[in-house]
């Protein structure tokens, strides 16, 4: 499939036309995560989690409702999520002017429904991700609105290849980056815009065993649906299918993907507490995860950056899954 590849010219410009409405955020030298590897692997981690709205997506969500015309958004806009990337909607449509509608599944969590409410978005809560698309359809047909994908199209990518492009400007020098996989919007952005400034790093994507649309699709070739209902706790990685654009463009970029299960998550997010006094939600913690699980070996030695994704998790969901032990 060819697909309209962002460059990173483009991606340049646009970073500078939506600078003022977004944070650079912050990649720090992870001393406390490197003495518990003891492997002379030096770690870095980009702190996306303190980005407007507590995660990645809102960059990809303001991306698109910027490209969006005054008569366009008139009507509003809708998106569906367990969480972020309503959020992150919720809050864009606030910026530009406009109303949101955002489906979330029953695993939503109370605070990010909140804060979805907070940025003035209706919110409706549909059986399940399967449904909540319809529910959102639906809304297209009937109001008019504008769908803002949580991860399919060049919007997203562009978004979240400006994420790729802000990392290379903060640290030109590194082996390997390791990202959560969801759907894949957030990988194949990040992945295109890292490739075309420096073609040797290693990018490793990581997905929960309950949620592997990925690894199913690269085993195939195509895009993949999940069988059944995903099982992870790690709800923000949760996608139900992989998508034509997204996936080509991950494969075209991806060195490899590996796996973690919600135990290694879990322990993850507690060593993050401990270590580097950090509270994320299960999706954040698998680059740790897998750094100090299924590529511990490989990265020995190696300059390696843990992209941090969102941090939309209250205490007691937080305490509720997070365990706490040293990680040798």
């Amino acid at each position: 499939m060819k697909i309209n590849i962002p460059n990173i010219k483009e991606i340049k410009k646009l970073s500078a036309k939506i600078n003022k409405y977004t944070l650079r955020t912050p990649i720090i030298r992870c001393t406390s995560l490197e003495e518990k590897l003891n492997s002379e692997t030096e770690v870095f981690a980009k702190l996306e989690f303190l980005q407007q709205t507590g995660s990645f997506k809102y960059r990809a969500a303001l991306v698109a409702l910027k490209s969006l015309s005054r008569d366009k958004l008139k009507n509003g806009v809708v998106a569906v999520s367990a969480g972020n990337h309503a959020i992150a909607t919720a809050y864009a449509a606030k910026i530009v002017g406009t109303s949101a509608k955002v489906i979330m599944t029953p695993s939503a969590n109370p605070s990010r429904i909140a804060s979805c409410k907070s940025y003035g978005a209706e919110v409706t809560i549909a059986e399940d991700i399967h449904h909540a698309f319809k529910i959102a359809e639906n809304l297209q047909v009937k109001e008019d609105r504008f769908f803002v994908h949580p991860f399919e199209g060049p919007s997203v990518a562009f978004g979240t290849g400006i994420i790729g492009l802000e990392i290379c400007e903060q640290i030109n020098n590194f082996d390997c980056l390791i990202i959560p996989v969801g759907g894949g919007g957030l990988i194949g952005g990040l992945s295109n815009a890292v490739k075309q400034i420096n073609r040797s790093v290693e990018i490793i994507g990581v997905e929960p065993t309950g949620a592997n649309s990925m690894h199913k699709s690269f085993k195939s070739g195509y895009p993949e649906s999940l069988d059944g209902h995903m099982n992870t706790i790690a709800d923000s990685l949760g996608a139900p299918f992989a998508m034509p654009y997204s996936f080509n463009l991950t494969k075209k970029n991806v060195d490899r993907l590996t796996l973690v299960n919600d135990l290694q998550l879990k322990k993850a997010m507690g060593l993050l507490l401990h270590t580097m006094k950090i509270a994320v939600e299960p999706a954040c913690a698998a680059s740790t995860a897998a750094l100090f699980g299924p590529l511990r070996k490989s990265m020995k030695g190696k300059r390696v950056i843990l992209f941090m994704c969102g941090s939309n998790i209250d205490w007691s969901s937080f305490y509720q899954n997070a365990i706490f032990e040293n990680v040798s």
